[in-house]
């Protein structure tokens, strides 16, 4: 099983051979296949298709799916704008999971592997020293700040599946299930949150991270 990341690895080359791609090249083609097909449909071969070579090319420049899929995770992460921290830091966190938020939705692929994959690459390192800079103030020590980190990325990822699993549809089948829990009347409690009034809406994407960073790092 190879322990070196992807991205401290040589890259293969042929004998005499010329390279005909590069592995940005190869990333940018799983990103492309994942946003148009979803996540099940990169696989080695289909992505080798979209470049218009052989799969066993691609072997040239990663070993494996799972060199693809954290290559993708990492490249996405070049999205984010990370300016120089200035204010609170908790708005400095916030204004991160914001445009983490707007990467996941625009890439409906990315929460599955943000909450199933820790590989970190050279983008999410930027990332991670940006976090760690926005909290050097912070009285915490340094557990504490990675453990927000990874709170941040995993509530992030998390919520944004919720949005793009939430579409009418899916509410619509929730709705008639609860009714017929209701109707049933075994579940006293969730029957009496139900109908004791007007459901509160639920709370903005902000709003709960902000809740639960406060309670990890403080005021």
């Amino acid at each position: 099983m190879e322990t070196v990341p992807v991205w401290l690895r040589e890259r293969r080359t042929g004998v005499g051979r010329p390279a005909e791609r590069s592995r940005a090249e190869v990333t940018t083609a799983a990103i492309a296949l994942a946003d148009r097909e979803g996540l099940a449909a990169v696989s080695m071969r289909r992505v080798a298709a979209e470049l218009g070579t052989g799969a066993a090319s691609l072997y040239r420049y990663v070993d494996s799916r799972d060199d693809l899929l954290d290559l993708m995770v990492d490249e996405v992460a070049a999205g984010y704008d990370l300016p120089a921290p200035d204010g609170p830091w908790l708005a400095g966190l916030l204004e991160v999971c914001r445009q983490g938020r707007e990467l996941m939705l625009r890439h409906g692929w990315l929460p599955e592997l943000v909450l199933t994959r820790s590989a970190l690459g050279p983008h999410g390192a930027d990332l991670l020293e940006h976090v760690l800079a926005v909290l050097a103030g912070h009285p915490a020590d340094v557990g504490r700040k990675l453990e927000a980190y990874a709170v941040m990325n995993t509530l992030t990822a998390a919520l944004a599946l919720n949005e793009l699993n939430g579409n009418a549809g899916a509410r619509q089948r929730q709705g008639a299930y609860l009714a017929h829990v209701i109707a049933e009347g075994r579940h006293t409690h969730l029957t009496a949150a139900l109908t004791s009034g007007p459901l509160v809406p639920a709370p903005r994407f902000e709003d709960t991270v902000s809740r639960v960073l406060v309670g990890l790092l403080g005021e």
